[in-house]
């Protein structure tokens, strides 16, 4: 009698609350009844606030999507990776995805996307796509957008919102009883209350006007690209720079 292929998704986040991005796709996950992941690649922590608070928000929206508890995964946690760190640790990340990875068969994956946001999610994403490249696995994995500056005047932003440059867009209708369940969880992260006040309008008519989880595949090639013309946002906010993301990831695909 041969044993049953275990498939299994993960799904990478640099801070807690970034699963906001692929709610439906986790849901989905589980559907097919695939063990799903969810790893944290930052504590989530600046100006003192306590890791741990963000930890159990996340962990209340994620067992609500049917996330079994042991799946939750504080990587940033057990590597002392802090909020706005990751760019200055990335060996750490790659060789802990690296090293889960050949623990596991079949895998997908799932990175935050490579559009100059955050550079905490860019960060990440350059992690994702050179360890799915080292495992042959690039072709099962997926980007979720989360937010982008591009041909935005300042301050404004776009949310939710792929850029082109980074391929096709694979768009799913995501049904109105789960559109009204995502925006309830906007309550479920008392701790990052500021940030959701800004990004409520913006996320209230996307599920309004289009209501799809959107994806787009990685491109092993778009890592050595500017994400996109004119200001990222995290250097708007004095956050990075390019020169320095770009500088660092060099030196992590060198590093196989």
């Amino acid at each position: 009698m041969t044993n049953k292929k275990v498939i299994s998704a993960i799904f990478l986040f640099a801070h807690q609350d970034d699963e906001f991005g692929v709610l439906q796709k986790i849901i989905d996950e589980i559907a097919k009844g695939r063990n799903v992941y969810c790893a944290y690649f930052t504590t989530g922590t600046y100006d003192g606030e306590k890791a741990e608070r963000r930890n159990l928000e996340s962990v209340r929206v994620l067992s609500d999507l049917g996330v079994s508890l042991k799946n939750i995964i504080f990587v940033g946690e057990m590597l002392s990776i802090s909020d706005g760190r990751l760019l200055d640790h990335l060996m750490k990340g790659k060789n802990w995805l690296f090293s889960w990875l050949q623990t596991q068969r079949d895998v997908s994956i799932y990175m935050p996307a490579w559009e100059g946001g955050h550079h905490d999610h860019d960060s990440l994403h350059a992690i994702g796509v050179v360890v799915a490249k080292i495992n042959g696995i690039l072709p099962s994995a997926w980007q979720y957008s989360l937010y982008n500056a591009y041909k935005c005047p300042k301050p404004f932003f776009r949310v939710l919102s792929p850029l082109l440059l980074n391929g096709e867009v694979v768009e799913q209708s995501i049904g109105l009883v789960n559109r009204l369940r995502f925006l309830r969880y906007i309550f479920w992260y008392p701790s990052q209350i500021k940030t959701w006040i800004g990004l409520f309008p913006f996320i209230l008519f996307n599920y309004v006007v289009s209501g799809k989880q959107k994806l787009q595949k990685v491109s092993y090639l778009r890592i050595h690209q500017r994400p996109h013309e004119g200001d990222l946002y995290y250097e708007r906010r004095n956050f990075s720079t390019w020169e320095k993301m770009s500088k660092e990831i060099e030196i992590l695909r060198n590093e196989n």
